[in-house]
């Protein structure tokens, strides 16, 4: 269990109600090729019809087990993977299928944070270069006004002046991650795409990079896709959480709701399994039989009917819809 400490947030969906993000059924398939030929004889459908909408400088957490299709998600929003399907409105502009100088203008708003902080380093390039690379880029400015901007943003992330002129392979984790959240800031972006920033590292450090970003949050007002399998974390760190399985979002919520009552019996198992610090206290888990079916060849009607506790059988008939059930939350199950 991770345990961390980040600071209270407050509820900006009430304070600001316009959405900077909007996905309408977005779908992303890989092709499976197979035969002499190597022609496309299905589909693995990584994303598979999913809605949401992320107002401005809020935090919405997407969580799911491994494989659910929360990182294609993500990475398909950033356009470093082309949808299949839906639509991708961000500030109010539809960018599902803009590309080159229109695409290369739109990735100033929107950045990534990568769940492997030394992967996504150049093992070649000292980390002032890497830093300063995204801002050279879209400004040419002079090489002494673009020294002072990425030492400005070593300070801002915690990292001493002289990381400047060292490569990634002096750091440990944590400081990797922060070098990687100060390039991800380094064009003041609107949107940051966190992807499991903090999976990789030592638990002792996790909390301090979340501090950070919360941090970071309030001072440049950015809006985060946080997504995440640890479910501690994704309470500490979200607003709204939207859980996703085998490619589709099954229930989404303001996170006080979706913790205090769960209502798809997927998200129910997925909260059974958190564990409390308090041996005394006994709780019940769910224990989901069988295993996550294949992408390639999901389920008929809700892809959760073959596991699923409480199935009927209406649930592998037809597919269920996201729709509202309660204030603010959604959940897509025949249940309701």
């Amino acid at each position: 269990m991770s345990i961390v400490s980040v600071h209270k947030q407050g509820d900006h969906s009430s304070s600001q109600s316009e959405n900077l993000l909007e996905i309408k059924n977005l779908k992303t398939y890989y092709p499976v090729k197979g035969g002499f030929l190597k022609r496309t004889i299905g589909n693995v459908k990584a994303v598979d019809n999913i809605s949401f909408e992320l107002k401005k400088g809020e935090t919405l957490g997407l969580v799911g087990e491994s494989g659910c299709g929360k990182s294609t998600a993500g990475r398909t929003i950033l356009r470093l993977l082309k949808p299949t399907e839906g639509q991708i409105l961000f500030d109010g502009k539809d960018i599902t299928r803009v590309s080159g100088k229109s695409l290369r203008e739109i990735r100033k708003n929107m950045q990534m944070v990568f769940q492997d902080p030394y992967a996504s380093l150049n093992p070649m390039q000292m980390i002032g270069d890497i830093i300063a690379e995204p801002i050279y880029n879209f400004s040419k400015k002079s090489k002494a006004d673009l020294k002072q901007e990425v030492m400005g943003l070593l300070e801002k992330v915690g990292l001493p002046p002289d990381a400047y002129y060292k490569y990634a392979h002096e750091f440990s984790g944590g400081q990797r991650q922060r070098i990687g959240i100060a390039r991800a800031l380094a064009l003041k972006p609107k949107l940051i795409i966190a992807d499991e920033p903090v999976s990789a590292l030592d638990v002792s450090v996790q909390s301090q990079v979340l501090n950070l970003l919360k941090d970071l949050q309030e001072e440049f007002d950015l809006t985060f896709l946080f997504i995440a399998h640890d479910l501690s974390v994704v309470k500490h760190m979200s607003d709204r959480i939207g859980v996703m399985y085998l490619g589709n979002m099954v229930e989404v919520s303001n996170k006080d709701s979706l913790y205090a009552n769960p209502l798809h019996p997927y998200t129910q198992a997925l909260i059974s399994a958190i564990p409390t610090p308090d041996p005394r206290v006994k709780k019940e888990r769910i224990i989901l039989k069988g295993d996550v079916p294949s992408p390639i060849n999901p389920p008929t009607g809700c892809t959760f009917h073959p596991r699923c506790p409480m199935a009927m059988e209406e649930c592998s008939r037809s597919k269920p819809v996201l729709k509202e059930v309660k204030p603010s939350h959604r959940v897509a199950c025949h249940l309701y």
